[in-house]
Parts: structure tokens; C-alpha cells; sequence
């Protein structure tokens, strides 16, 4: 009976759309526990009673954490869903990454990142529908007027911004995403080259969320750590259509201590660029090292003749560190 029903269930699944619906869950995923968590330190944990106030937001330290820490195990739990069939890049950066130096095709890039921004706005969108009372609720304790400067502050549950010493500068915020994302593909590239130390029993997942929250504890507080086109766009999008206006769209706030103008592009140009920095770092540094180290190995055991002789993984590393040696 199974067998005879099999190929019926398959059709769009087996095609490319399987791929973007993994890349949509995954990346809806990581967005629904991602702006979860910052919706909880924003307004749902004051205005439920389990704060100081219900005016108490950010304390510093203690609230960074939970967020880094929500966000980690976001990205880790978004891996887990998609990894089987897309790889789960839910980054358009890790996909750009990818084509540019592990020969993912450039046709499946546009459907990849269009999914990966649809997933990011459901998700945002279902996050305001659990917390919107917390949120109206913070909102109306604090006189802030939606679309308002002030609003900057619920606004900062879905989407990113710069913090206010940059003063209006494009630069900083910029540098800041580069560095940010060149560091979470050295670290992807790292946790998935079979060449170096790949994770065993399916830890790669849980690590990623790990350099996800070492990026946000050492790099988060300058521009919110978006590193993730998808994962700032997409909310944001939802964002100016649940009210929050041009504070959104196209990401101008001038008041309540802030000063920026037309922010939005900041969050997708400098994650694809630091991807793509990133993983030719990777490369350079490590990969291309490795793969020389494993050429000069083969090199060898061919001019000894054992060339039919086949050469085990433990074989071929104690080789490499005799040749390192």
C-alpha cells in the first residue's frame, strides 16, 4: 500500500519547492523564537508583572543575554527544521556565500532569498499576533504613539537599528553588519568543511546558534547584530504594514534620542557583503591550506606506489601531521 501511494505524494515536493518550503519553515522559525525573545524583554515581561515596572526594558546585561541566548537557540532549532533538505542557510547571505564559493547554483539564489524573506515576515507576523496586547499594552503605560520617534522602541521587536552614537552615520552601523556576517560564515564554512573539524552527532546546528550568540554578546550593541538580510527585511516589512511607518520604512527616526534616516538598506547590504568577505577568508586562510596539505599527502602515498592501496581517513591524518611535522 505504501509503495503503491508513494509516488503520488511526491510531484512539487521532489522539485526545487521543496527546497524554498524548507528554506520558508526554517527561516519562519528562526524569526518566530528570534523576534519572540526581544518581544519578551521588550513588553511582555513588564507588562505581565515580572519586571521591577511596567516601564522596566533593557537592563542592561540581564536582558542582553536572554536576548543573545533566544536568538541562538532561534538559529539552532531553524537548522534543525530545514537542515535535511535545503541545508537551512535561512540567511540570504549564507546562500550568496554559498554560490559564490561552494558551487551552489545561481538559478536557485532569487527563489532561495524570496523564500527566506517570506518566512522571516510570517514569522514576524506571528509574533505580533501572540504579543500585540503586551505590545499595545507597553506602548499605552509609556504614551508612545505607534509611527512616532518614541515607537523606535516596540518597532525594535521586529527589525534593527543603530545605536545613537553613530549620530546619523551610515559607516559605522555598515562596518559593523560586514564584520558581524563575515564572522558567522567563517565560523558556518568552519562547521561544515569536512577538511578541518566538522561537529559529530549532528551538533552543527546547535553551534551555529552558538556563533550566533558570540556574535551578538561581543558585536550586538552597535546596529542589533541583523546579519541576516531576511531575518531584518522581512519584519520590517511587516512592521510598516502593522503601523510603525517610516520608523520602519524606510527606517528614519529623528527624536527620542535617535538619528537616522532611511536605515533599512544597512541591514541587507552589509550581511551580503561580509558573507561573501567571510567565506573568501575561510578559503584562504584554512580551506585552501587543507586542501594543499591533502594533495601533498596523496602526492606522497602515489610515489611510494600505493596507488591501489586505499588510504583511511586515520591513514590520511597521520600522514598530515608527518607533513605538517
Amino acid at each position: 500500500m505504501a509503495a503503491a501511494t508513494a509516488p503520488a505524494r511526491t510531484g512539487w515536493r521532489s522539485t526545487v519547492w521543496g527546497e524554498l518550503s524548507s528554506e520558508f519553515l526554517g527561516t519562519f522559525v528562526l524569526i518566530a523564537f528570534g523576534d519572540g525573545v526581544v518581544a519578551m524583554a521588550v513588553a511582555a515581561l513588564n507588562q505581565s508583572g515580572r519586571a521591577a515596572n511596567g516601564h522596566t526594558i533593557f537592563l542592561a546585561s540581564g536582558d542582553w543575554l536572554l536576548i543573545t541566548w533566544g536568538w541562538a537557540m532561534a538559529v539552532a532549532f531553524g537548522v534543525y527544521v530545514a537542515g535535511g533538505i535545503s541545508g537551512a542557510h535561512i540567511n540570504p547571505a549564507v546562500t550568496l556565500a554559498f554560490a559564490v564559493k561552494r558551487d551552489f547554483p545561481w538559478r536557485k539564489v532569487p527563489g532561495y532569498m524570496v523564500a527566506q524573506v517570506v518566512g522571516a515576515f510570517v514569522g514576524a507576523a506571528l509574533v505580533f499576533l501572540v504579543y500585540h496586547n503586551s505590545i499595545g499594552s507597553f506602548e499605552a503605560t509609556n504614551h508612545i504613539t505607534r509611527g512616532d520617534p518614541a515607537s523606535n522602541t516596540t518597532f525594535s521587536i521586529f527589525a534593527t537599528f543603530p545605536a545613537p552614537y553613530f549620530h546619523g552615520s551610515v559607516v559605522g552601523p555598515l562596518i559593523d553588519q560586514i564584520v558581524g556576517t563575515a564572522f558567522l560564515l567563517m565560523f558556518v564554512f568552519a562547521l561544515t568543511d569536512t577538511r578541518n573539524q566538522p561537529p559529530l552527532s549532528n551538533l552543527a546546528p546547535l553551534l551555529v546558534g552558538l556563533a550566533v550568540a558570540a556574535i551578538g554578546m561581543s558585536y550586538g550593541a552597535n546596529a542589533g547584530y541583523a546579519i541576516n538580510p531576511a531575518r531584518d527585511f522581512g519584519p520590517r516589512v511587516f512592521a510598516w504594514l502593522a503601523g510603525w511607518g517610516q520608523v520602519a520604512l524606510p527606517g528614519t527616526v529623528h527624536g527620542a534620542g535617535l538619528n537616522f534616516t532611511a536605515y533599512f538598506w544597512i541591514p541587507i547590504v552589509g550581511p551580503l557583503i561580509g558573507g561573501v568577505l567571510g567565506a573568501l577568508c575561510y578559503d584562504f586562510f584554512i580551506r585552501d591550506v587543507l586542501a594543499a596539505r591533502g594533495a601533498q599527502v596523496q602526492t606522497e602515498v602515489e610515489s611510494r606506489g600505493e596507488t591501489d592501496v586505499e588510504v583511511t581517513a586515520a591513514d590520511g591524518e597521520a600522514r598530515g601531521r608527518t607533513v605538517r611535522e
